[in-house]
């Protein structure tokens, strides 16, 4: 490793370090979030419930006409017939519920990511099943519900909104960071005086990208240590994935943020366009709050933005107990991402403003 290169990238690591706006907005912001919404924890609802039956369930196949209706306004029903297959997609969070009889007893295994949502869906399937009871007036019930998790009971609502908001944090520091030393050392002329001194482009390059990753790392570190310590959170066994999908994310933002400094004229230009780019994709990216619930037509730009396919990665690493695999599909996707943003800003740049 150069001497040049540890010493801008040192530079660098400082400038971030005593810049209290930087700081608060990398690290305190995020963190207070984490900390609202591992205390008090709101969400949104499908207006349908997922729900998939597998094999011959009675319950529904006997309906009345009137209780037929009912449940196919509050439900929508996907038939099959392998049980694992139908967990695994609730547990993915592509479906609420799924169901199966065995005897007289229905069994629902059910996803605790959104427990409004499983309020809702356990509630629902509750009342369809005392009305069966109900039909059946003067036997004894015919139908009672069990209902069985497919998350290990301990995990909390900390465990599945830490992914969505630290990928959230990276994001916009990762951005934000870029952009502003980009234009700032253009406004400053610093970029010129590198430009003459023996310091190769690649030495420059590396510096931010090493600071940019150091300053995730440490995000990281931050939010799952004090997740962990103030809230209880859980992670799956394939958690250390997450630190992969953290330095994709990184480098796919920090391009993003190259991108906004490339083509604004000020340093206020150039964190307000990254704060526009970053902010909304959050919203839309399920940072915040789920999207299950959004029209279809939002659902497809969201399924086109790169913090949506991290915050879902990081979400069936962290918390979804699916193995390292799949994270790669998303690891592909941000270093794509990241590539065709820097190239895009270097074709945009300029030495100076004009």
């Amino acid at each position: 490793m150069s001497t040049p290169f540890v010493a801008l990238a040192a530079a660098i690591l400082r400038g971030f370090l005593r810049d209290k706006a930087s700081l608060f907005f990398a690290v305190v912001f995020p963190l207070m979030f984490l900390v609202l919404f591992g205390a008090v924890f709101d969400d949104t609802t499908a207006d349908k419930i997922e729900l998939i039956e597998v094999g011959e369930v009675s319950l529904l196949d006997d309906l009345p006409d009137e209780a037929q209706a009912g449940f196919v306004d509050a439900f929508e029903v996907a038939k099959g017939d392998d049980l694992g297959a139908a967990i695994g997609e609730v547990r993915a969070g592509d479906a609420d519920v799924a169901i199966e009889q065995q005897d007289q007893s229905v069994i629902a295994h059910y996803t605790e990511t959104d427990q409004v949502a499983a309020a809702q869906t356990l509630g629902t399937l509750n009342a369809f099943v005392d009305g069966a009871n109900v039909a059946a007036s003067g036997q004894p019930p015919r139908f009672q519900l069990s209902v069985e998790p497919v998350e290990d009971e301990s995990l909390a609502n900390i465990d599945f909104v830490t992914p969505g908001l630290l990928g959230w944090a990276v994001a916009m520091s990762a951005a934000f960071g870029a952009a502003a030393t980009l234009q700032g050392w253009r406004q400053t002329k610093l970029l010129r005086r590198l430009q003459l001194a023996p310091v190769r482009t690649r030495t420059i390059v590396g510096a931010r990208v090493v600071t940019t990753l150091l300053v995730a790392f440490g995000q990281t570190a931050i939010f799952l240590g004090l997740g962990s310590a103030a809230f209880g959170l859980n992670l799956s066994g394939s958690w250390p994935m997450a630190i992969p999908l953290v330095a994709a994310g990184a480098l796919c933002f920090m391009a993003l943020g190259l991108l906004a400094g490339a083509v604004t004229k000020t340093t206020e230009g150039a964190v307000n366009m990254a704060n526009f780019l970053v902010l909304p994709m959050a919203f839309l990216s399920g940072s915040f709050f789920p999207l299950e619930g959004a029209p279809d037509w939002l659902q497809v730009i969201s399924k086109a933005l790169p913090l949506r396919h991290m915050n879902d990665a990081m979400l069936d690493v962290m918390v979804r107990g699916q193995g390292p695999s799949a994270a790669f599909p998303t690891l592909g996707l941000l270093l794509a991402f990241a590539v065709v943003m820097t190239l895009v800003a270097a074709r945009l740049f300029r030495w100076e403003t004009t």
